[in-house]
Protein backbone atom coordinates (compact mmCIF):
# COMPACT_ATOMS: atom_id res chain seq x y z
CA UNK A 1 0.00 0.00 0.00
CA UNK A 2 1.38 3.38 -1.07
CA UNK A 3 1.98 5.41 2.14
CA UNK A 4 1.39 8.89 2.64
CA UNK A 5 3.87 11.67 3.96
CA UNK A 6 1.58 14.14 5.99
CA UNK A 7 4.11 16.53 6.15
CA UNK A 8 4.07 17.00 2.86
CA UNK A 9 1.74 19.84 1.78
CA UNK A 10 -1.09 18.82 0.09
CA UNK A 11 -2.78 20.81 -3.00
CA UNK A 12 -6.09 23.03 -2.79
CA UNK A 13 -8.53 22.23 -5.45
CA UNK A 14 -7.96 25.59 -7.13
CA UNK A 15 -4.38 24.17 -7.77
CA UNK A 16 -5.69 20.62 -9.52
CA UNK A 17 -7.21 20.14 -12.62
CA UNK A 18 -10.94 19.28 -13.11
CA UNK A 19 -10.66 16.00 -14.29
CA UNK A 20 -8.01 13.54 -16.09
CA UNK A 21 -8.47 15.96 -19.26
CA UNK A 22 -9.39 11.80 -21.45
CA UNK A 23 -12.70 12.20 -23.48
CA UNK A 24 -15.50 10.01 -23.04
CA UNK A 25 -16.00 8.05 -26.36
CA UNK A 26 -19.06 6.09 -25.46
CA UNK A 27 -22.27 8.87 -24.88
CA UNK A 28 -23.75 6.74 -22.29
CA UNK A 29 -20.54 7.35 -20.14
CA UNK A 30 -22.04 11.41 -19.45
CA UNK A 31 -26.28 10.13 -19.82
CA UNK A 32 -26.24 7.40 -17.42
CA UNK A 33 -24.54 9.01 -14.35
CA UNK A 34 -26.65 12.33 -14.82
CA UNK A 35 -29.43 10.56 -16.03
CA UNK A 36 -28.92 8.78 -11.88
CA UNK A 37 -27.99 12.18 -10.43
CA UNK A 38 -31.03 14.22 -11.96
CA UNK A 39 -33.54 11.20 -10.57
CA UNK A 40 -31.19 11.67 -7.00
CA UNK A 41 -32.21 15.82 -6.74
CA UNK A 42 -35.48 14.68 -6.80
CA UNK A 43 -35.19 11.57 -4.25
CA UNK A 44 -32.97 13.69 -1.79
CA UNK A 45 -34.59 17.00 -2.33
CA UNK A 46 -34.70 18.06 0.84
CA UNK A 47 -31.42 16.81 1.79
CA UNK A 48 -27.81 18.58 1.43
CA UNK A 49 -25.63 16.22 3.08
CA UNK A 50 -24.81 14.19 -0.65
CA UNK A 51 -22.82 14.98 -3.64
CA UNK A 52 -22.73 13.15 -6.86
CA UNK A 53 -19.97 13.94 -9.29
CA UNK A 54 -20.27 13.50 -13.14
CA UNK A 55 -17.03 12.82 -15.40
CA UNK A 56 -15.04 14.37 -11.87
CA UNK A 57 -11.55 14.02 -10.76
CA UNK A 58 -11.67 12.59 -7.02
CA UNK A 59 -7.91 13.48 -5.32
CA UNK A 60 -6.87 11.14 -2.92
CA UNK A 61 -3.90 10.51 -0.41
CA UNK A 62 -3.84 6.70 -1.44
CA UNK A 63 -2.25 6.45 -5.06
CA UNK A 64 1.43 7.30 -6.16
CA UNK A 65 0.64 10.89 -6.37
CA UNK A 66 -1.77 12.92 -5.18
CA UNK A 67 -1.98 15.32 -8.00
CA UNK A 68 -3.33 12.57 -9.96
CA UNK A 69 -7.09 11.52 -9.72
CA UNK A 70 -8.80 8.72 -10.46
CA UNK A 71 -11.84 9.83 -12.33
CA UNK A 72 -15.46 8.24 -12.08
CA UNK A 73 -17.82 8.08 -14.43
CA UNK A 74 -20.45 8.65 -11.12
CA UNK A 75 -19.98 8.86 -7.78
CA UNK A 76 -22.07 9.18 -4.48
CA UNK A 77 -20.52 10.67 -1.44
CA UNK A 78 -22.30 10.99 1.81
CA UNK A 79 -22.08 13.56 4.82
CA UNK A 80 -20.73 16.19 2.85
CA UNK A 81 -22.16 19.48 2.50
CA UNK A 82 -23.08 21.02 -1.16
CA UNK A 83 -21.78 23.75 -0.98
CA UNK A 84 -18.02 23.95 0.51
CA UNK A 85 -18.43 26.91 3.43
CA UNK A 86 -14.75 28.12 2.35
CA UNK A 87 -15.31 28.15 -1.44
CA UNK A 88 -18.21 30.78 -1.09
CA UNK A 89 -20.75 29.35 -2.87
CA UNK A 90 -18.56 28.04 -5.11
CA UNK A 91 -19.38 24.65 -7.15
CA UNK A 92 -17.17 22.05 -6.72
CA UNK A 93 -14.30 21.58 -10.12
CA UNK A 94 -13.16 18.39 -8.34
CA UNK A 95 -13.47 16.36 -5.39
CA UNK A 96 -10.81 16.72 -3.22
CA UNK A 97 -11.12 14.38 -0.40
CA UNK A 98 -8.67 16.54 2.14
CA UNK A 99 -11.23 19.14 1.65
CA UNK A 100 -14.57 17.15 2.05
CA UNK A 101 -14.12 16.34 5.80
CA UNK A 102 -11.76 13.25 4.39
CA UNK A 103 -14.78 11.72 2.96
CA UNK A 104 -14.31 8.91 0.63
CA UNK A 105 -17.08 8.43 -2.08
CA UNK A 106 -19.42 5.45 -1.01
CA UNK A 107 -20.12 4.42 -4.71
CA UNK A 108 -18.72 4.53 -7.70
CA UNK A 109 -19.99 3.92 -11.33
CA UNK A 110 -17.74 3.18 -14.28
CA UNK A 111 -19.83 2.58 -17.42
CA UNK A 112 -17.70 0.33 -20.41
CA UNK A 113 -16.46 2.37 -23.02
CA UNK A 114 -15.84 0.69 -26.77
CA UNK A 115 -12.31 1.79 -25.86
CA UNK A 116 -11.30 -1.07 -22.49
CA UNK A 117 -10.62 1.79 -19.84
CA UNK A 118 -9.39 -1.11 -16.89
CA UNK A 119 -12.80 -0.91 -15.13
CA UNK A 120 -11.66 -4.58 -13.80
CA UNK A 121 -8.59 -4.42 -12.98
CA UNK A 122 -6.38 -1.44 -12.34
CA UNK A 123 -9.57 1.03 -11.63
CA UNK A 124 -11.08 -1.46 -8.82
CA UNK A 125 -8.15 -1.69 -7.15
CA UNK A 126 -7.72 1.93 -6.76
CA UNK A 127 -11.09 2.28 -5.62
CA UNK A 128 -10.02 -0.86 -2.89
CA UNK A 129 -7.34 1.36 -1.87
CA UNK A 130 -9.27 4.18 -1.96
CA UNK A 131 -12.11 2.74 0.47
CA UNK A 132 -15.00 3.10 -2.03
CA UNK A 133 -17.46 0.96 -0.42
CA UNK A 134 -19.93 -0.02 -3.28
CA UNK A 135 -18.49 -0.45 -6.83
CA UNK A 136 -20.43 -0.95 -9.68
CA UNK A 137 -19.63 -1.61 -13.56
CA UNK A 138 -21.86 -1.03 -15.99
CA UNK A 139 -21.15 -2.72 -19.20
CA UNK A 140 -24.22 -2.80 -21.62
CA UNK A 141 -22.54 -2.65 -24.54
CA UNK A 142 -19.50 -4.73 -24.85
CA UNK A 143 -19.69 -7.38 -22.01
CA UNK A 144 -19.58 -10.26 -25.06
CA UNK A 145 -16.32 -8.70 -25.64
CA UNK A 146 -15.01 -8.42 -22.00
CA UNK A 147 -16.78 -11.72 -21.01
CA UNK A 148 -18.35 -9.86 -18.11
CA UNK A 149 -22.04 -9.27 -17.25
CA UNK A 150 -24.10 -6.06 -17.94
CA UNK A 151 -24.47 -5.72 -14.56
CA UNK A 152 -21.24 -5.90 -11.68
CA UNK A 153 -22.06 -4.70 -8.28
CA UNK A 154 -18.48 -5.25 -6.11
CA UNK A 155 -18.64 -4.37 -2.27
CA UNK A 156 -15.36 -3.69 -0.38
CA UNK A 157 -14.95 -6.57 2.40
CA UNK A 158 -11.37 -6.18 4.21
CA UNK A 159 -10.03 -4.24 1.92
CA UNK A 160 -11.56 -6.72 -1.49
CA UNK A 161 -13.88 -6.34 -3.82
CA UNK A 162 -16.45 -9.16 -3.52
CA UNK A 163 -19.19 -9.70 -6.45
CA UNK A 164 -22.83 -9.40 -4.95
CA UNK A 165 -25.43 -10.58 -6.75
CA UNK A 166 -29.09 -9.49 -7.43
CA UNK A 167 -30.71 -6.92 -9.11
CA UNK A 168 -31.74 -4.14 -8.36
CA UNK A 169 -28.82 -4.17 -5.21
CA UNK A 170 -29.90 -2.87 -2.24
CA UNK A 171 -26.86 -0.60 -0.17
CA UNK A 172 -28.27 -0.26 3.15
CA UNK A 173 -25.78 2.07 4.23
CA UNK A 174 -26.57 4.58 1.22
CA UNK A 175 -30.18 3.90 1.80
CA UNK A 176 -31.06 3.07 -1.90
CA UNK A 177 -31.13 0.44 -4.10
CA UNK A 178 -29.63 0.31 -8.35
CA UNK A 179 -30.39 -1.78 -11.21
CA UNK A 180 -31.67 -1.79 -14.88
CA UNK A 181 -34.50 -0.71 -16.51
CA UNK A 182 -36.11 0.13 -19.44
CA UNK A 183 -37.66 3.64 -20.00
CA UNK A 184 -37.08 7.11 -21.81
CA UNK A 185 -34.45 9.57 -20.97
CA UNK A 186 -33.01 12.32 -23.06
CA UNK A 187 -35.52 11.23 -26.28
CA UNK A 188 -33.82 8.15 -26.28
CA UNK A 189 -35.66 4.51 -25.24
CA UNK A 190 -33.65 1.74 -23.71
CA UNK A 191 -32.21 0.35 -20.84
CA UNK A 192 -31.34 2.65 -18.29
CA UNK A 193 -29.96 2.66 -14.57
CA UNK A 194 -32.73 3.38 -11.93
CA UNK A 195 -32.42 4.06 -8.48
CA UNK A 196 -34.88 1.95 -6.22
CA UNK A 197 -36.73 1.18 -2.97
CA UNK A 198 -35.48 -0.90 -0.32
CA UNK A 199 -38.33 -3.57 -1.39
CA UNK A 200 -37.69 -3.16 -5.31
CA UNK A 201 -39.83 -0.79 -6.45
CA UNK A 202 -38.49 2.14 -8.85
CA UNK A 203 -38.08 5.58 -8.26
CA UNK A 204 -39.55 6.99 -11.60
CA UNK A 205 -37.75 9.90 -13.02
CA UNK A 206 -39.56 13.17 -13.19
CA UNK A 207 -40.07 13.15 -16.61
CA UNK A 208 -41.84 9.80 -16.12
CA UNK A 209 -43.67 10.96 -13.44
CA UNK A 210 -45.14 14.32 -15.77
CA UNK A 211 -45.95 11.30 -17.98
CA UNK A 212 -47.92 8.73 -15.35
CA UNK A 213 -49.55 12.04 -14.23
CA UNK A 214 -51.06 13.04 -17.86
CA UNK A 215 -52.17 9.89 -18.43
CA UNK A 216 -54.15 9.72 -15.32
CA UNK A 217 -55.75 13.05 -15.90
CA UNK A 218 -56.51 11.40 -19.39
CA UNK A 219 -57.91 8.23 -18.02
CA UNK A 220 -60.21 10.60 -15.43
CA UNK A 221 -61.70 12.78 -18.36
CA UNK A 222 -62.44 9.43 -20.06
CA UNK A 223 -64.12 8.32 -17.58
CA UNK A 224 -65.64 11.32 -16.81
CA UNK A 225 -67.07 11.38 -20.16
CA UNK A 226 -68.53 7.95 -20.47
CA UNK A 227 -70.48 9.09 -17.09
CA UNK A 228 -71.76 12.13 -19.17
CA UNK A 229 -69.96 14.62 -16.89
CA UNK A 230 -68.44 17.11 -19.16
CA UNK A 231 -64.79 17.42 -17.56
CA UNK A 232 -64.62 21.69 -18.22
CA UNK A 233 -67.43 22.18 -16.32
CA UNK A 234 -65.90 20.59 -12.86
Amino acid sequence: MVQFDPSLRLPTSDELLDSDDLPVDNELQTLVPNFLRFILNFIWSTRLDWFFGVNMGVYHTTGVNVKIPIVPDGFLSLGNDRLLPKRKGKLRSSYVVWEEKNIVPIFALEVVSQTPGDEYDEKMEIYAKLGVLYYLVYNPEHWLRDQHEPFEMYRLVDGIYQRRIGEPFWMPEVGLGIGRAWGIHDRVEREWLYWFQEHGKRYLSPEEQALAAQNRSQQLEEILKSLGVDPDRI
